[in-house]
């Protein structure tokens, strides 16, 4: 366990916890144990699911200002590197993630969880890229994954402007897939994990992939993926259990293993 990145397990649900007081800003340290902390929650096999959550009061500012306002040019290639690879490490988490995103979720933070696969937000949470107003532009996948979630035009106004995304734009434009009540974030980011917590969780996995994988295929090798994966799920109990469920009892009552 980190000083500021923790992995907290509740049943199978693991919650990785940034806690760097006071805005979870975004330094090497909390990066490093952040890429730790993402490693434990892949390899366990008791953690089903994954949520990204920085508390009540925010998610995650964005990266540590201060850090890096005197890094020359040569220094930051590597820093930026580090931070790419740490959140292509949660992104690449072989289990379903939802970010709970609180308070601020701006820069290096918003990027965190565009990582997730699904984002509960609150209603007043302040969401952005604001990269622009400091005279450089998103290094942490801002312009990547941003782009693939809603499009270049879309993206682009965001980053050119580097202006908050309200709440219903948020819905709107895809970036989040529920708005809540601040004081439910977190309850309600659980809620929507716990609803693959039980599943087959090599089936998901290999669903996680072919989408993940496919976008960045043409379609004939995008195919050629789904095929071997999906072959692949027929080695698993979990499919032996889901198609003999199916035929005995209907559709929607396998319990699965996980295996």
């Amino acid at each position: 366990m980190g000083e500021f990145v923790r992995l907290e397990v509740d049943g199978a649900i693991g919650t990785i916890r940034l806690d760097r007081p006071k805005m979870n800003a975004i330094n090497a340290q909390l990066r490093e144990e952040l890429v730790a902390v993402a490693l434990e929650a892949r390899d366990r096999s008791d953690v089903r699911a994954v949520v990204l959550y920085g508390g009540e009061r925010v998610f995650a500012a964005g990266a540590d200002i201060k850090e890096m306002e005197e890094i020359s040019y040569a220094d930051m290639v590597g820093w930026a590197a580090q931070l790419q690879d740490a959140l292509k490490l949660v992104a690449k988490l072989p289990k379903p993630v939802v970010a709970a995103v609180t308070g601020y979720a701006l820069g290096g933070g918003f990027e965190l969880a565009l990582t997730a696969d699904f984002r509960v937000r609150g209603e007043s949470a302040k969401v952005g890229v604001p990269e622009i107003t400091l005279g450089v532009i998103p290094g942490a996948g801002g312009t990547q994954r941003l782009t693939r979630l809603v499009g270049p035009a879309k993206a682009k106004d965001l980053v050119f402007t580097g202006r908050h995304v309200t709440a219903d734009e948020a819905l709107a434009l895809g970036i989040a897939d529920q708005v809540v009540p601040d004081p439910d974030v977190y309850t309600a980011a659980v809620a929507m994990a716990a609803r693959w917590a039980d599943g087959p969780a090599v089936a998901l996995r290999a669903a996680k992939q072919a989408i993940d994988e496919g976008l960045e295929l043409d379609l004939d090798s995008g195919l050629r993926l789904e095929t071997a994966l999906f072959a692949g799920l027929f080695a698993t109990e979990d499919q032996k259990i889901g198609m003999r469920s199916f035929v005995e009892n209907g559709p929607g009552k396998a319990v699965f293993t996980g295996r």
